[in-house]
């Protein structure tokens, strides 16, 4: 069993690792290898965003800034990035402009515009979380033009994942909107990817391109991976490891062999075709919702409460299916969209494949009709037809970076006053994501009038048995089943005074 060698790049030199274990996390690596405490340590499961860091990856020709949470990621799987924390920004030498970085009055070094910025407004609170803070700033940073300004719905997103014990987040959000005010201090992209395109040529097993008993496995194809997965059934297969992560820091799971899809480049495209786009297993959550509101654009609020940026910016929208959690946000969705998940293998030398709808992957709790030799490769989503009526309700105790009581999607298509079809995908209700066709069958051929969606709400809250936990009692989520079909008739005749984030202070005036 060979252990790869993990190189990145960090304050433009090459960092090599040997020996480090399969399940060893980004974050264990800083703080007690390389002895950066400066990245902190706080919830061990990407909620808080202490622990947030940026990473750097060369994607056609130029470099793309990703905040994610170093608690959950697996330390192996940066190898062939480039990567920031906090304590990176004012000592890198590929960041800033062509001059040396001016000092500061005191005599301290120069700081980057995130840092002066919160300095300026106050913005650091006790400390604790401002690292964190920090870098999802610095992704937001250098995913803007350079000098463009920062408005307080791009700090909102960017800043999602990020929780403030101080409550300071006026300040906070004052220092994103700041940024552009100082200097222009960026990445030298140009010789990031020179360094980059350097490591990538430096096998990862000595001097073998690939070594298929390594225990921590990244194929870089599809045809690599199903080879892969057929050798190696017992392996872990993982992704972004936004939950995958959590049973290593929570559960202290250990896995022998790992096997990493994010690197397969078949599964990293969302391919668009005439009836339906096509988004691979490793396509991370940010860009999947991307693919999803550019056909549905109604889907924006929805993708923004999906966790959080550097959770979207890790996890991968296969994974998320593949886990198959019944409070996994994405499912209930796919299903009212009418999903299919296309599952491959190789057997005999060829490569198999069979597809099948969403909604029938799932044989119980966190359980699948995928064979041990099985990959999730693809999920198939229709486009929208300009009869759809569509919305997807998520219910949970925070607005933001919270996870689900309920999340229920509807579709539905209406022809000559009648419902002439419906899909609706429910979240939180049962054992697996499930579709609701009892509810379904109750709307299909009616007029969608109130008595209608009144006798689907009651329908609806007969057609499961949630259970009661932390986050809602088993009567509230079927309360919450039937108030939510309601809502969903009113807004299919019209009304716009049913959410929240629709209204308007001076309406209510």
């Amino acid at each position: 069993m060979t252990n790869p060698t993990i190189r990145f790049i960090r304050r433009g030199q090459v960092v090599t690792l040997v020996n480090v274990p399969p399940t060893r996390t980004l974050l264990e690596v800083l703080r007690e290898d390389l002895g950066s405490t400066g990245t902190k340590e706080g919830c061990g499961e990407g909620d808080c965003g202490a622990c947030t860091v940026v990473l750097g990856e060369a994607v056609e020709g130029r470099i793309e800034y990703r905040a994610i949470n170093a608690c959950i990621r697996l330390a192996h799987s940066i190898d062939g990035l480039a990567l920031w924390t906090a304590e990176d920004l004012a000592s890198d030498p590929l960041i800033g402009p062509s001059a040396p970085k001016p000092s500061r009055a005191n005599g301290a070094a120069g700081l980057h515009p995130v840092q002066e910025a919160l300095v300026q407004c106050h913005g650091s609170q006790c400390g604790f979380c401002t690292p964190g803070f920090a870098m999802s700033l610095f992704g937001l940073y250098q995913t803007k033009a350079p000098g463009a300004p920062v408005t307080r719905d791009d700090a909102a997103s960017a800043l999602s994942g990020n929780l403030c014990r101080c409550t300071g987040y006026r300040p906070i959000v004052d220092a994103a909107v700041s940024m552009d005010r100082f200097p222009v201090q960026r990445v030298n992209e140009a010789e990031l990817l020179t360094k980059l395109e350097h490591i990538k040529s430096i096998p990862r097993w000595g001097s073998a391109d690939f070594d298929p008993d390594s225990i921590y496995m990244t194929p870089n194809d599809l045809p690599q991976l199903l080879a892969l997965r057929r050798q190696h059934p017992e392996a872990q297969i993982v992704a972004g490891c936004t939950d995958v992560g959590l049973w290593v820091t929570k559960q202290h799971r250990d896995f022998a062999k790992v096997l990493d899809v994010t690197r397969v480049a078949e599964l990293r495209r969302v391919e668009r075709y005439p009836h339906h786009i096509a988004i691979g297993a490793a396509v991370t959550l940010a860009d999947a919702f991307d693919a999803l509101v550019a056909d549905r654009p109604q889907l924006q609020s929805f993708a923004h409460r999906f966790a959080g940026l550097p959770v979207r910016n890790s996890g991968t929208l296969g994974g998320n299916v593949a886990n198959g959690s019944p409070i996994g946000d994405s499912m209930p969705l796919l299903i009212a969209l009418g999903a299919n998940v296309v599952l491959m293998s190789q057997r005999q030398g060829k490569t198999r494949s069979r597809e099948l709808p969403l909604e029938a992957l799932y044989t119980g709790y966190r359980q699948n009709v995928m064979a041990a030799d099985e990959v999730l490769a693809w999920i198939k989503v229709p486009l929208p037809e300009p009869a759809e009526f569509l919305r997807v309700y998520k219910i949970s105790k925070r607005f933001e970076d919270d996870i689900s009581a309920v999340c229920l999607a509807i579709s539905l298509h209406r022809e000559d006053g009648r419902i002439r079809r419906v899909s609706i995908g429910a979240g939180g209700v049962a054992a697996t994501p499930a579709r609701a066709r009892q509810t379904e069958a109750c709307l299909l051929g009616r007029a969608p009038d109130s008595a209608t969606f009144e006798a689907a709400a009651r329908v609806l809250q007969a057609e499961f048995q949630p259970i009661s936990d932390m986050r809602a009692s088993a009567a509230y989520r079927r309360e919450l089943l039937g108030n939510l079909v309601r809502r969903f008739g009113l807004e299919t005749q019209g009304q716009t005074n049913t959410s929240i984030e629709s209204l308007v202070l001076e309406d209510l005036a």
